[in-house]
């Protein structure tokens, strides 16, 4: 501890630099878990398209934006009867929307290995 004009500062000695260390280590693997959790979200979206709704995908599955969803009325008409769960995620599909629909939407279920309906937006 130092007293410069009536403040105590502590000093660290190599200390704060390894809680800096941690923290940045800390933030790096937890946005890679989330991202990483994210990626496999929209593969299995992607995986379960037909090949006409993959070609209306221009560049590639990475472009699409993931959302935990609550199950409404208005999504419900989307998912398969089977799926009786009140949250979902939902992966739409950028730039895949036409004249007549718009963007291409997939819900996976929580678990993120099952696939509980498709339409589009």
């Amino acid at each position: 501890m130092v007293d410069i004009d009536g403040f105590k500062i502590e000093v660290w000695r190599g200390g704060l630099i390894k809680k800096i260390l941690k923290l940045h280590f800390l933030s790096i693997l937890m946005i890679t878990l989330f991202g990483c959790s994210l990626l496999e979200i929209e593969m299995v979206a992607f995986n379960s398209l037909s090949e006409s709704e993959r070609d209306l995908i221009p560049t590639s599955p990475k472009d699409s934006v993931v959302e935990k969803i609550n199950v409404t009325e208005e999504n419900k008409k989307y998912l398969f009867d089977v799926y009786d769960g009140d949250k979902v995620y939902s992966v739409t599909f950028n730039h895949t929307d036409s004249d007549k629909k718009g963007d291409l939407i997939v819900f996976v279920h929580l678990n993120k290995e099952i696939v509980v309906g498709k339409g589009f937006k």
